[in-house]
């Protein structure tokens, strides 16, 4: 009789079982996708300069390509493949994409010139584009339903993880070459898809019939991308010049094509309606003006200390972790915080923050490196601390407001909202700091650069606080 006991609670036991695979399994996984692509922008910002030595006869206006094509093809592509995948099966897009990255990061690192490293990135960024909101989409899929905003904290988390690896990890790699900065992506993306094969469960939404916009995604590409062209090559062409007005011009009628289409498309690649929501609205704007400042931020740090202090990577890269590393700490604190503080109020402090921490290092930086820790780090730190606050805040709470079929596409569209920023952040960047010929000159722009991100920051702090809800009973 010993056995038969033994085996009813057993039976038992095994079917109270959950079945299938863990949600933090799941997590795990699919948190490779914003690890990878968070590191992919960190690392490749500690390479740059070495990058621009490498191909010779390269400017920093050109170079800034290898950061913007990416940027602005994530940006643009990242709601139709989002919408794609919800319409043929998440976990498929999510292998095709992390496939593309892969294969697209190996090609990177083998890349023969410049233009051809920047249509490399161009692949890349599509395959980033298919995989992130995918992601995102599986998750929420694989959770339940009163642990989803948790789970997506948690998911937000990790790319912040990969934000304070980065700078250290690109300094060592970029020792070797720069071209190890695309190809240690090749383990992670190999185990990232034979992992999803095996243990992440499939999901799609069968009300998805239309096919996405991709006229409408052409138009915002190119319309970005001569944007970016006009403000990067203004200073080099005149700003009053026929070739910069042609490309602002050209960027204003493509841009108001894209919005008319989006207005009469049945699936275009921003739903109207949601931008009637306002605290997703404000959290676009918010979000857009945060990335701008944060990209020009990371940016200048790291031409600073290559530049004028004539820093190697590796210094570099240790010395720029300090902000990315506060980053995953002050996240936990503001999930805590956010229980008790509106989560514009929230955003708007870690903007506030982040300005302030801009102003603190332009007023002491100064020519010589040998004085880091008086100089740049207690205010690299207050930006770190500032990312924290604000960068997973509205993230998580961006898509809150929105109904719950929509909250997949609703974090495609912030996160576009966060590359068009950041292609803005280097475009206006390298347009501002131009090419100075010595160091009062260089000190001068640079000067002028930090004030743009500190005063950016600041109207990002004041978008923030749309984010805040307004009472029951007012509109």
């Amino acid at each position: 009789m010993t056995p038969t006991r033994s085996v009813a609670p057993a039976a038992a036991r095994a079917a109270a079982a959950p079945s299938g695979p863990s949600p933090r399994a799941v997590l795990a996984i699919l948190s490779l996708a914003g690890f990878m692509a968070n590191l992919d922008v960190f690392i490749v910002n500690v390479a740059f300069d070495d990058i621009a030595h490498d191909f010779h006869g390269s400017s920093i206006s050109d170079v800034s390509w290898v950061l913007n094509a990416y940027a602005i093809v994530f940006a643009a592509l990242l709601v139709p493949l989002g919408r794609l995948a919800d319409r043929i099966g998440r976990k498929r897009m999510f292998q095709l994409g992390m496939g593309l990255f892969t294969l697209a990061s190996l090609a990177c690192g083998v890349a023969p010139g410049l233009w051809w490293l920047v249509g490399f990135r161009v692949l890349q960024a599509t395959g980033a584009a298919a995989l992130t909101p995918t992601a995102l989409g599986l998750l929420l899929a694989a959770v339940p339903a009163d642990k989803r905003l948790h789970y997506v904290r948690l998911w937000s988390a990790v790319a912040a993880v990969a934000a304070a690896a980065g700078p250290v990890l690109g300094g060592l790699l970029v020792t070797a070459s720069w071209r190890w900065v695309f190809l240690v992506n090749l383990p992670i993306g190999a185990f990232a898809i034979v992992s999803a094969r095996r243990k992440v469960p499939d999901s799609r939404d069968t009300r998805i019939t239309a096919m996405p916009d991709a006229v409408g995604s052409a138009l915002l590409t190119a319309g970005v991308g001569a944007l970016a062209l006009s403000i990067v090559k203004g200073g080099d062409w005149g700003w009053g010049g026929g070739r910069t007005i042609a490309g602002f011009t050209a960027a204003g009628l493509l841009l108001a094509a894209f919005a008319r289409r989006t207005e009469h498309h049945p699936a275009p690649v921003v739903e109207p309606d949601l931008y009637r929501v306002r605290t997703f609205a404000s959290a676009n704007l918010a979000m857009a003006a945060f990335g701008l400042g944060m990209s020009a931020y990371l940016l200048i740090t790291v031409l600073w200390m290559q530049n004028v202090w004539h820093w190697s990577v590796v210094t570099t890269g240790f010395a720029l972790a300090p902000a990315p590393a506060m980053v995953p700490i002050v996240t936990v604190l503001a999930q805590r915080l956010a229980r008790r503080i509106p989560a514009g109020i929230l955003s708007a402090a870690g903007c506030a923050v982040f300005a302030a921490g801009t102003i603190l290092t332009l007023s002491r930086i100064g020519p010589d490196g040998s004085h880091y820790a008086d100089e740049l780090l207690p205010g690299h730190l207050l930006v770190g601390i500032g990312i924290g606050f604000t960068l997973p805040t509205i993230l998580a709470s961006a898509t809150h407001d929105l109904p719950q079929h929509r909250a997949s596409t609703g974090s495609a569209v912030i996160n576009m909202a966060r590359q068009l920023g950041f292609v803005l952040g280097v475009s206006v960047l390298v347009a501002v700091l131009g090419t100075p010929a010595d160091y009062p000159a260089a000190h001068a722009a640079f000067v002028h650069g930090w004030w743009t991100i500190a005063a950016v920051e600041l109207a990002a702090a004041l978008a923030c606080l749309g984010i805040v809800k307004r009472r029951a009973g007012t509109p």
